[in-house]
């Protein structure tokens, strides 16, 4: 089954598929030809490249059945939470409790993609008044709306804040058609005053001792709620397991991640990296299985790497991607212009970094919240890019601007500045809608300028 390295299309995956199961693949519950999930709407599959790997289709099959889990769980009696805009905190509580689920409705603005505006999210945000000037989150109200996705969460939590104004908005319209939420503050990070104790946070930034306490007290405030809903105490016992489990996750991706941007050749392609690096962020409602998930991705990349193995040559450009990509196809796009992934900040940074285990597990999840990249300066997020890009052996940095949003409508070309100015490698800053399928070799050419760039660069020692 350990076939070489390969891009599929679809109707490639269809053979391969077959000739998986002749050589005895075992698969999950869910698993399955990738095939079906066109039959559900899943149009813009037939538009990708995938990876060949039997690992590759588990990961695809086990994010594109995640509405199904979390329907299974609300027949089985389990109480869904819907965690919203925090990437990688509330989850973490609601999966220390027994017969809890969590997810981040956040999740459908995908959506528009997957479906290839089929489901028509978007159209119905306009209708609420919530239209393209905001970011396309916005398909989340739409999913709300239409009740077609998930379930209907028992409990909404949104944090507020120092968030994105745009996700702040549509919570609160949301609020306001009958979805009551629970808001727990996130505040600005500061930086600590020269009198002021501070404490260090995951990945390698501080913040003033007092806004981790009040931290501290927000996340407790709603753990008391999740309690509520689990008919059980979220007690100390109970979260220092969940933390456990959850930096599982975390060790995994982190190893991944290293594993892929370190090879000679990139051992997985950069679109299968970015679907599981989202698993971060609430383990696609089934904590153990994601993590089984990731073990199978894991040991195909280390046969790779072993083998000298992989997509592209060693000339590819190694570049560090920031911001997730609204289009799943931008991941293809990247490859096919000459460069591989070495690095990414998709937003939830925090949601990869070890939660702390050597201090008490309340304050530990409040300094993993006060690390989320976007709760403090653009500078903070820029100079840990810069950090890691140069680290990495990134030689050229791609921004993209997520249209409509407003912490990118002008933060994306200042950390481009930011990064060139820190890291000296070329940046540029794109933007990618939903489909990009109109601004395809638009978007192409200026990779592809990039690169050209960043091999000159190669020639002058630079």
């Amino acid at each position: 089954m350990n076939a070489p390295p390969r891009r599929l299309t679809l109707d490639d995956w269809d053979a391969r598929y077959g000739d998986l199961r002749r050589a005895g693949l075992r698969e999950p519950s869910y698993g399955g030809p990738l095939r079906r999930h066109v039959a559900d709407g899943d149009h813009r599959l037939l538009r990708l490249q995938f990876d060949n790997s039997a690992a590759a289709l588990r990961l695809w099959n086990f994010l594109l059945t995640e509405e199904d889990r979390l329907h299974a769980a609300r027949a089985e009696g389990r109480r869904i939470v819907g965690a919203m805009k925090d990437l990688g905190t509330v989850p973490v509580m609601a999966y220390s409790l027994p017969g809890v689920v969590a997810f981040y409705p956040d999740g459908a603005w995908w959506t528009p993609c997957v479906m290839e505006m089929s489901d028509e999210l978007l159209a119905v945000a306009d209708r609420m008044g919530i239209d393209e000037t905001f970011c396309p989150v916005r398909a989340m109200l739409g999913a709300f709306v239409t009740r077609r996705h998930f379930p209907i969460p028992d409990l909404l939590v949104c944090s507020a804040g120092a968030v994105c104004d745009d996700f702040s908005a549509i919570a609160q319209r949301l609020n306001g058609l009958g979805h009551p939420i629970l808001w727990w503050e996130a505040p600005h990070r500061s930086e600590p005053e020269p009198d002021e104790e501070a404490v260090p946070l995951p990945g390698g930034g501080r913040a003033p001792r007092a806004q981790v306490a009040f931290l501290e007290s927000e996340l407790r405030r709603v753990g008391e709620a999740l309690g509520r809903l689990a008919g059980t105490d979220l007690d100390d016992a109970r979260l220092a397991d969940g933390i456990q489990r959850a930096n599982g996750i975390r060790r995994r991706l982190r190893e991944l991640r290293e594993a892929c941007f370190t090879a000679r050749v990139a051992p997985l392609p950069a679109l299968e990296l970015l679907i599981a690096e989202m698993l971060a962020i609430h383990f696609c409602s089934d904590l153990e299985e994601a993590g089984a998930v990731l073990d199978d991705l894991l040991d195909e990349v280390r046969r790779r790497v072993a083998a000298g193995t992989g997509f592209g040559g060693a000339d590819a450009v190694r570049v560090y991607w920031v911001n997730p990509v609204a289009d799943l196809r931008m991941m293809n796009r990247l490859e096919a212009a000459g460069g591989r992934l070495c690095g990414t900040e998709f937003l939830f940074s925090h949601a990869l970094d070890g939660i702390p285990e050597d201090v008490p597990c309340w304050e530990a999840l409040a300094r993993a919240a006060a690390a989320d990249p976007m709760a403090g300066p653009a500078r903070d997020r820029a100079a840990r890019i810069a950090r890691d890009a140069a680290a990495l052996g990134a030689e050229a940095v791609i921004v993209s601007r997520i249209p409509g949003a407003s912490h990118c409508a002008t933060e994306g070309g200042v950390m481009a500045d930011a990064v060139r100015a820190a890291a000296g490698i070329p940046a540029v800053e794109i933007e990618v809608p939903p489909l990009s399928d109109a601004v395809a070799a638009q978007v192409s050419t200026r990779m592809e300028a990039l690169f050209e760039t960043a091999r000159a660069r190669r020639g002058c020692g630079t």
